[in-house]
């Protein structure tokens, strides 16, 4: 699974750097879609990126890899931490048994109306914490994104004109 994620990062890598976008707006496309990707809009990542890349002429390619950069075995974690940060910012304490009530939860079927009404019991204390923290979150990921995004446009593409000066026959 891993290799499989890492060749398709390399694909989209490749095919990111053949764009005529200059490298500040290339990363500025990937740092919207990771924003977008880690935000606390879960559901609607990829449709909303879509749009704003659509609306912003932004390289629909660099924000979608940004967006898909929040992998299905980090995204429990991330909202989990977030979520806890920002209920330690606005002074919010989980409720009392949290995990113990979410275990039981899923002894239920989830397609039954009483597990939704449970989900939305349970969870609705920690609405305005995770809307917070995970927007904090998603801001942080994605400055870091733009600088690592830049640098590593800017190398890439120095190497390849570096490589095809040399090629050229004289």
């Amino acid at each position: 699974m891993i290799q499989f994620t890492r060749d398709l990062a390399r694909r989209w890598l490749e095919a990111l750097l053949h764009v005529h976008d200059t490298p500040e707006r290339t990363a500025a496309a990937y740092a919207l879609g990771v924003f977008l990707g880690f935000s606390p809009f879960l559901g609607l990542h990829t449709l909303v990126a879509v749009i704003l890349a659509f609306v912003l002429n932004l390289n629909r390619v660099a924000v979608l890899m940004g967006v898909y950069s929040n992998l299905p075995w980090i995204i429990a974690g991330y909202y989990a931490f977030t979520t806890m940060m920002g209920a330690a910012i606005l002074r919010v304490t989980p409720p009392p048994g949290l995990s113990d009530s979410l275990r039981d939860l899923f002894h239920q079927s989830i397609t039954t109306s009483l597990f939704w009404h449970d989900v939305v019991r349970l969870l609705r204390p920690l609405l305005w914490p995770y809307m917070l923290g995970s927007l904090i979150g998603a801001a942080v990921l994605a400055a870091a994104a733009y600088r690592v995004a830049l640098e590593f446009v800017l190398r890439r593409r120095r190497h390849v004109a570096l490589h095809q000066k040399h090629d050229r026959p004289s």
